[in-house]
Parts: structure tokens; C-alpha cells; sequence
């Protein structure tokens, strides 16, 4: 296998992982966690999200988030924002860059955003033309591209015309999210080969949920494609409430053992990452999703 000198971690953990979470997370803890994270070497870490309080109660402290963190200048911190109110109020708490999420599947799209794809993506359309106005960095997110709970399999095309669109509204990167990680490796190698011919590889990113436990293995099938971002979660975070039984993102620290072990650079501490990961997992009363967090934080404890 030809890999990539260098893989970019997209840390989720702060926003798609703890929106699931039912307990109210503190501000204070959310500004902790992000500080520990960034202090970890992560590159990009999703500080929360401007989406209505009404849907996503847990992220609702979003700017006040933004507002406690320590900001590093080697890293970015963006934040979901689904339409215009929620690019005003990200513009009020000075974001950088923001994300857009659309979605493969068009009953997913009505159920997660109350639109279908097509009117979804002329929203994002003037989102986007709106950020980059003011010189806001825009991220695109594609969910279901490996499947849906509502419509089973679904096409690489489908995934693969979404994206398109999102390039053509400036999203320097698009990230494709196994939503609710059904994917295996010969379906991941067949999703980018497909989003490839349509999209440069280096603009993807890989987002795959760990449910059936297949997460690590698709990421080794498309990292010799040339994908070269992946998005996971410190502790293995989240999940997805419009899929029953979701798990939740691929563990930051498995991702991070299987590159170390592969010679691959993140800039990422693993030490640095296990204090965050048992920082949060403490806080949520739990052990860590993560195998790898498990194995060494419990040999840290036996010396």
C-alpha cells in the first residue's frame, strides 16, 4: 500500500459527539475538554454548533464556548451552522469557518433538516456565498453515504452528485460521514473511487461511525485511495439520534494507535489524548468507547 506521509485528524468529539448526549454537559467542562484537545496537537477541533436550541438543547452554549476556550493560532475551531440565523450568530461569536451538513439520502434530508436534498443545497448555496463574503472558511457535510436508516443502501452516484454541488458552492473540504456506520471496506474503496471522478480526493474527508465495528478497517481500504482527513471522536463520542442503535464516531485514540503503528504523522500526543479522553469519560460516568483508551489508561492504572 502507497499511504499518505501525513493524515489530518478532525477532532467531532465536542460537537458530534456530545449533542447526543442526554445529561447536560457543563459550559466549563465543554471549554476544558476543547482546551485539553487542542493542547493535544489536533489540528481542527469542532467547538459545538448554531443550530435552534430547540433541536440540539446540548450545544445551545455554543458562544460561550467560543468565547472561554483557549485559542490556539495552529488550530481551527469550526462549528455547524444549518442557515442563515446560524451563520449570524456564528458571525457574532467570531468564528473562522463554519460547516454546512447535507445528506445523501433524501428521506434522512426531511427528516434531519425538514428539506430534501435539492432545496437543502440551495440553502447551503447562500450560506456559503454569505460566509465567504465575509472570508468565513466553509466545510461540507454529506450524511448517509454508505447507507440510511430509512432507505437501506445508498448509491455512490447519489453521494457523489452532492458533493459536486458542494464544491461548486466553495467547500474546501467535504467530509463523508457514515452515519450510521453500516459501511464495509470494498463499499468505503467504491464510495471514494466513485466521489473521486467528480471531486478531488484530497478535498475528502473520511467520517465513519463504528457501529458494526468496521470503522478502522474501511479507513485503511481509502487511505491508499489518497483520502487524507479523518473526522473522529475523543473517547468514541456519539451517535446519531435519527438512527436507532448508532454508535458513535470511530474512537480519536484507535485512530491515532493504527496510524502511529502505520509510520503515518497526525502531530497528535497520545498521552496528551488519553488525559482528554479520560477527562471526558470521568465527567460522562463511563469507560471509554475507544479499545485503545481502554488497554492503555487501564495499564497507566496498574503502575
Amino acid at each position: 500500500m502507497i499511504l499518505p506521509p501525513r493524515v489530518k485528524l478532525v477532532e467531532v468529539g465536542p460537537r458530534d459527539g456530545l449533542q447526543n448526549e442526554t445529561q447536560s454537559v457543563p459550559t466549563d467542562i465543554k471549554i476544558q475538554l476543547i482546551d485539553r484537545l487542542s493542547a493535544a496537537g489536533l489540528p481542527v477541533i469542532e467547538a459545538g454548533s448554531f443550530v435552534s436550541p430547540k433541536w440540539v438543547p446540548q450545544l445551545q452554549d455554543t458562544a460561550a464556548v467560543l468565547a472561554g476556550i483557549q485559542r490556539r493560532t495552529d488550530v481551527r475551531y469550526p462549528v455547524l451552522v444549518p442557515n442563515m440565523q446560524g451563520l449570524e450568530r456564528a458571525l457574532a461569536a467570531g468564528v473562522k469557518e463554519i460547516a454546512v451538513f447535507g445528506a445523501a439520502s433524501e428521506t434522512f434530508s426531511h427528516k434531519n433538516i425538514n428539506c430534501g436534498i435539492d432545496q437543502s443545497l440551495e440553502r447551503f448555496g447562500a450560506v456559503c456565498d454569505a460566509a465567504h463574503d465575509q472570508n468565513i472558511a466553509v466545510r461540507g457535510y454529506i450524511s448517509c453515504v454508505l447507507g440510511c436508516p430509512y432507505e437501506g443502501d445508498i448509491a455512490p452516484t447519489a453521494v457523489a452528485r452532492v458533493a459536486a454541488r458542494l464544491q461548486e458552492m466553495g467547500c474546501y473540504e467535504i467530509s463523508l460521514g457514515d452515519t450510521i456506520g453500516v459501511g464495509t471496506p470494498a463499499k468505503a474503496q467504491a464510495l471514494i473511487e466513485t466521489v473521486a471522478a467528480c471531486v478531488p480526493v484530497d478535498v475528502l474527508a473520511a467520517h465513519f461511525h463504528d457501529t458494526y465495528g468496521q470503522a478502522l478497517a474501511n479507513l485503511i481500504t481509502v487511505l491508499p485511495l489518497g483520502v487524507a482527513t479523518i473526522d473522529c471522536a475523543i473517547s468514541g463520542l456519539g451517535g446519531c439520534p435519527y438512527a436507532d442503535g448508532a454508535t458513535g464516531n470511530v474512537a480519536t485514540e484507535d485512530v491515532l494507535y493504527m496510524l502511529d503503528g502505520l509510520g503515518i504523522d497526525t502531530g497528535v500526543d497520545m498521552d496528551a489524548l488519553l488525559g482528554a479522553s479520560r477527562f471526558v469519560s470521568d465527567v460522562l460516568k463511563r469507560a471509554p468507547v475507544s479499545k485503545v483508551a481502554r488497554a492503555l489508561l487501564s495499564g497507566k492504572s496498574s503502575r
